[in-house]
């Protein structure tokens, strides 16, 4: 018994697993109101519809996980999701081979990424500043890549594409759940067992110890934006796979949904904590909410209303351990 409760008390001090206990526990719960309110809601045809609606919102939950643990936000996401569904589908209806298209998309979205690490990082410009300029930049080249208009289908040639990155299925599970699933992996792995992991940890804890112990800040936060471009890239290649077509207001307040899924799954607004798997349970929570509360037949100003609320009180949760108000364990360790 001794030694069964020693190790629940190092589960629980690795670093922000207090809180993905917390949320898992909620989201639970949350499973549970919304299957008693309609039975319906843990339907296997529900419950595969569901998973593929939270792949988006985990991908872009990545994207803003790795950029806060750095002590920086992005809010570009949206716009090079936005940007990927655009780019993306016009070369596909110029007659580019699709996985071509795929390349250049990703290559292109990239570049964001690598202009925001350098506005942030080397010109010093604060996060806010410099993704809402990149975001605006963003969305203005998903809108002229084709003439301000929004595709045509990106026809049969494309089949293999919209298989790929969302018709298909594995062992019965949707592509983009095991894309997900491995981009999660990939990334879970480089941020907790590497050393550039550590070195984002280090960054968003203490920026001046790390720079004075050799951290290379500069490359670290440029890393960080180009997880997250990479990661909204995809996106929004699941979503000209998803529609057929790009659609130029495509990753709409997908900002919103990143910053949710990555503060209601533990990772702080002021750097230097968090894990991915709480990412998991906040995407999961953000799409259980949103499906759930349609079941159940809420205006669409009452989800959001709810929604909106969750935000908030997650980032208070958030100050409140930071400032030594709730403990989830020795944060510290590793």
């Amino acid at each position: 018994m001794h030694s069964e409760r020693n190790f629940i008390t190092r589960f629980i001090a690795i670093r922000g697993m207090g809180q993905v206990v917390t949320v898992t526990i909620g989201l639970i719960i949350l499973c549970l109101v919304f299957m008693f309110i309609n039975p319906l809601f843990l339907s296997g045809r529900n419950i595969a519809n569901l998973s593929r609606q939270i792949v988006p919102i985990l991908l872009v939950g990545i994207s803003q996980s790795y950029v806060l643990i750095t002590g920086n936000i992005d809010l570009s996401i949206g716009s090079v999701v936005g940007m990927s569904c655009m780019v993306s589908a016009t070369l596909m209806t110029k007659g580019v081979n699709p996985w071509l298209a795929v390349v250049v998309t990703i290559v292109s979205c990239l570049v964001i990424g690598l202009l925001n690490g350098f506005l942030v990082a080397r010109c010093k410009l604060p996060p806010f500043i410099a993704t809402l300029g990149t975001m605006t930049i963003a969305r203005g080249i998903a809108q002229i890549v084709n003439n301000n208009y929004n595709t045509d289908s990106i026809g049969r040639g494309a089949m293999v594409f919209r298989e790929f990155f969302y018709y298909g299925r594995l062992f019965g599970i949707y592509n983009p759940v095991w894309i997900a699933l491995v981009l999660w992996l990939f990334f879970y792995f480089v941020l907790s067992l590497t050393r550039i992991g550590r070195h984002i940890y280090a960054v968003g804890s203490n920026l001046e110890a790390s720079r004075l112990s050799g951290v290379n800040v500069f490359r670290t936060v440029v890393t960080a934006y180009l997880v997250s471009a990479f990661c909204a890239a995809v996106v929004g290649l699941i979503t000209t796979a998803t529609s057929g077509m790009g659609a130029m207001d495509a990753g709409n307040m997908y900002e919103m949904y990143a910053v949710a899924a990555s503060v209601i799954g533990g990772v702080s607004t002021l750097g230097g904590q968090g894990i991915l798997l709480g990412t998991v349970i906040g995407a999961a929570i953000w799409g259980v909410l949103q499906n759930g509360l349609q079941f159940a037949e809420a205006p669409v100003g009452i989800r959001n209303i709810v929604i909106g609320a969750i935000v908030v009180i997650s980032v208070l949760m958030d100050v409140m351990v930071r400032s030594g108000w709730i403990k989830f364990g020795r944060e510290n360790v590793a």
